[in-house]
């Protein structure tokens, strides 16, 4: 007789899917057993999500077939998913912004009491489950008011609020801090106790090296061989994810640094910054590290009047400048790729290649104020080469691509422009490993052009790689500066959490 602890949880296999003739997965077949954390990788655009979003019932898989506990389920829409007890945790958030955390979490069993709402006893539900995995946030709090990292504990807390037997988690900690990641393992190991198949989705190596149990890889739209992760090592995942080996992951610069481009003095935001001062020279790249809410992003939007600030000054090449806005802040030369690139980076609905022209319509244009379109298509089809965007031509809408490639597309939008200085929120968030090389190359490029660039980044190793110096934050305020023979993660990590 089979051993049911032997009987796959979840199945697909052979599964192909196609968007407007254009084949996203041809044969891809995955299995994860009960009480296994199974890694899916693979480049930006590999198919990935696209596999997770018809398990969970988003789409409809064209060819193949999905088991769950060994029998074949039939999956057409997401309500089908939840009654086999499959959970997902999206990249891009599922909230309701104007709703509170616990209405969040509970939102399917609002109407469970009729019209009357039991608004206590779900806040108590609420708060007992956040604090079952490690964290405490306000479950009256509507979720519009939260951080990007309390909306992921959120999204976690409305998965495990439903009785799962598959968990899947695409790009989990990319909005996590070092300390809310360890807390995500926890509860990930947890659930591994408890039997739950969970499926996680991550470009980072390191993370699948510490948690899971075997990973599948997908390229191109076929899945790979599955491997025990004990067994294999990072270069043949890497191998198999691009194809080629990386040989170097950060790519030398060998830019001088030349005079002082941009100063900050006691910038302050109420609540949240104090004091901040830094500067960036010509062909510099200063990083900003520190722990989620140290208020490394509120210092480079309220730089760029993203935000209001409430103390400091500004200047250009020594020259006090007063901007009340981001668009003062352009005209000054900055530029500034910021943290939420769906929401704050690109118009999703807007073609790759108007995205590209926003910042710089000028150079576009004729004599009249006309954009000149072929000269406008000439333009972004380079920068889509460049940076290798994985689309067919610039005429696409910003929204169909992957989230790794839309970064690549708020990237190459200031790389269309004249930037004296270039604010780079989490430049790789949600990128591939290939990508992430492309990405690293072009804030070289900006470099070598005399761009003074400030990147913020919850990767140290990432900050490591790319920065000449890193400022490190804690509590709103800069702890301590490391130059690059000073750079390590205990040293980081020190000044993150006050221990230096």
């Amino acid at each position: 007789m089979e051993n049911k602890s032997l009987t796959n949880r979840v199945e697909l296999r052979n599964i192909a899917k196609s968007f407007g003739g254009v084949a996203a997965l041809k044969d891809v077949t995955l299995k994860a057993l009960p009480g296994e954390i199974h890694a899916l990788m693979g480049e930006n655009g590999a198919g990935k999500s696209t596999l997770m979003k018809i398990l969970s019932g988003v789409h409809q898989k064209d060819k193949g077939q999905i088991f769950i506990d060994g029998e074949e389920a039939h999956i057409k829409n997401t309500f089908d998913s939840k009654k086999l007890g499959i959970g997902i945790i999206y990249q891009e958030f599922s909230l309701v912004p104007d709703l509170s955390v616990a209405e969040n979490i509970f939102l399917n069993r609002l109407s469970e009491n009729g019209w009357w709402l039991k608004r206590k006893k779900l806040n108590q539900e609420a708060a007992a489950l956040i604090e079952s995995i490690g964290f405490t946030i306000d479950p009256s709090v509507k979720v519009n008011r939260l951080s990007i990292a309390q909306q992921q504990v959120v999204e976690i807390a409305k998965a495990l609020s439903e009785n799962i037997k598959v968990l899947i988690l695409d790009e989990p900690s990319a909005v996590l801090g070092p300390t809310e990641v360890l807390k995500l393992f926890d509860t990930l190991f947890r659930l591994k106790k408890n039997v739950v198949a969970i499926i996680y989705i991550s470009h980072h190596l390191s993370e699948i090296f510490k948690i899971a149990d075997r990973v599948t890889v997908i390229k191109d739209g076929a899945s790979s061989e599955t491997l025990n992760v004990a067994s294999t090592d990072k270069d043949t995942i890497i191998r198999m994810m691009l194809g080629r080996t990386l040989n170097a992951m950060f790519p030398p610069r060998e830019t001088a640094v030349g005079k002082e481009v941009l100063r900050a003095e006691n910038i302050g935001i109420a609540g949240k910054v104090k004091n901040v001062s830094l500067q960036v020279n010509e062909g510099e790249v200063l990083g900003i590290a520190g722990l989620v809410g140290s208020g490394r992003t509120e210092t480079v939007r309220a730089i760029f009047a993203a935000d209001k600030r409430t103390a400091g000054t500004v200047f250009i090449h020594e020259k006090k400048v007063d901007f009340g806005s981001s668009v003062d802040a352009v005209k000054h030369g900055i530029g500034m790729v910021p943290e939420d690139r769906k929401l704050q980076g690109v118009i999703l609905s807007l073609p790759i290649k108007e995205n590209i022209s926003l910042t710089n319509l000028k150079g576009i244009s004729n004599g009249l104020g006309f954009i000149n379109a072929a000269k406008e298509t000439e333009n972004a089809d380079s920068l889509i080469k460049k940076l290798n965007i994985k689309a067919q031509n610039g005429d696409l809408a910003t929204g169909k691509l992957s989230g790794g490639n839309q970064q690549k597309v708020v990237l190459a939008k200031w790389a269309n422009t004249n930037c004296k200085v270039m604010l780079i929120d989490e430049p790789t968030r949600g990128v591939d490993v290939g990508a992430k090389v492309e990405i690293y190359k072009l804030i070289n490029d900006l470099a070598a052009r005399g761009v003074a660039t400030i990147v913020v980044s919850s990767e140290t190793a990432e900050l490591m790689g790319i920065c000449d110096r890193i400022l490190v934050m804690r509590e709103g305020q800069i702890q301590g500066e490391l130059n690059k023979t000073e750079f390590t993660e205990e040293n980081i990590l020190r000044l993150s959490i006050g221990a230096h």
